[in-house]
């Protein structure tokens, strides 16, 4: 294989030890069939179940093709797919989850649509194997609310599996914000694009690592990392709830002039119009210190993550912004 890669296959790693073998296993051998020099960039994002192991045996097995990135911590898969875009080094970067839902037997025809001339092929999941009803109607719920209220054009039922030209992956990777939706960014970055429809497969071995409330908190990263809805929503209903006060008004004055009812009389219903306000004010006070938390996060500078070691790399990532142990 050439110093330089045409292909470079990305995989967040987080306690998957029984996926990495079969992972390694069948990317070797679709890869060997397209024919051009590859390379597996695995990042272990802090694993406790003896990936760590599993991932030097799969080195020393191929030190051709494998390349590792071992995290300090657990940073979070985003981080570690944005490790993994920093370190590749092929002309074509590919994003693969390595619990083996993304079957990497899809790659070639990603390869085969980048070299029609597409920066960017991401996979459209056409079937989902194995999934629960609330899962499939949240997902699709999500991307619908997702497409109507954000202001760049994200594909309607696609995940990270995708390829990049390495000119997309170089405009990202220079985008070093913390709260990472990476489908999000790389439909904002633009150039050519185009999907390929693929049937996403059950997990070959495991348990998700996206539990529903780390589903919800992805979800809000990305409304509230592209797009400015929820602080506009918070207006609404203020004019919402003045506009229904105001016509209150008017009725309370109408039957107090003009008929002998007592309307809205008693401490139940002043107590139940405080809590109404109040929460509506909490809420929007919530929303508000979402967004002020994300430009906190931004401020103060920290690396996104930070590298213990590597395995079967020499260069410097492709981002200078990361911090590694190593460094002094």
């Amino acid at each position: 294989m050439s110093n330089n890669p045409m292909i470079s296959i990305v995989a967040p790693i987080y306690n998957e030890a029984g996926n990495i073998r079969e992972l390694y296993r069948r990317v070797h051998a679709v890869m060997e069939t397209v024919g051009e020099p590859w390379e597996l960039v695995l990042v272990n994002d802090g694993s406790t179940d003896g990936s760590s192991e599993i991932l030097r045996e799969v080195y020393e097995q191929d030190t051709l093709h494998i390349r590792i990135v071992h995290f300090s911590r657990n940073f979070g898969h985003p981080m570690a797919v944005t490790a993994g875009m920093d370190y590749a080094s092929g002309e074509a970067i590919i994003l693969i989850d390595a619990d083996l839902q993304d079957p990497p037997e899809v790659l070639p025809d990603l390869i085969e649509k980048w070299r029609e001339g597409y920066d960017v092929v991401y996979a459209v999941r056409a079937e989902r194997e194995g999934e629960s009803w609330f899962k499939l109607t949240t997902a699709s719920l999500f991307y619908r609310i997702l497409y109507r209220i954000t202001d760049v054009d994200i594909p309607l039922d696609t995940g990270d599996f995708r390829l990049m030209d390495r000119r997309v992956v170089d405009v990202v990777d220079g985008m070093r914000e913390k709260h990472r939706f990476l489908r999000g960014m790389v439909s904002w970055v633009g150039f050519r694009q185009a999907g390929v429809e693929y049937v996403r497969h059950k997990r070959y071995a495991g348990s998700t690592k996206y539990p529903l409330r780390k589903m919800l908190r992805f979800a809000w990263d990305g409304i509230t990392g592209f797009s400015h809805f929820p602080l506009q929503l918070a207006t609404y209903l203020g004019f919402a709830i003045a506009a229904l006060s105001a016509v209150a008004i008017l009725v309370v004055i109408y039957l107090r002039a003009f008929t002998d009812a007592e309307p809205l009389e008693g401490q139940a219903t002043t107590l139940i119009t405080v809590l109404f306000l109040g929460s509506v004010q909490l809420i929007s006070l919530g929303i508000i210190g979402e967004y002020l938390g994300r430009i906190y996060n931004e401020v103060r500078g920290r690396p996104l993550y930070i590298v213990r070691d590597t395995l079967g790399i020499e260069r410097e990532p492709h981002a200078g912004t990361r911090m590694d142990a190593r460094e002094k």
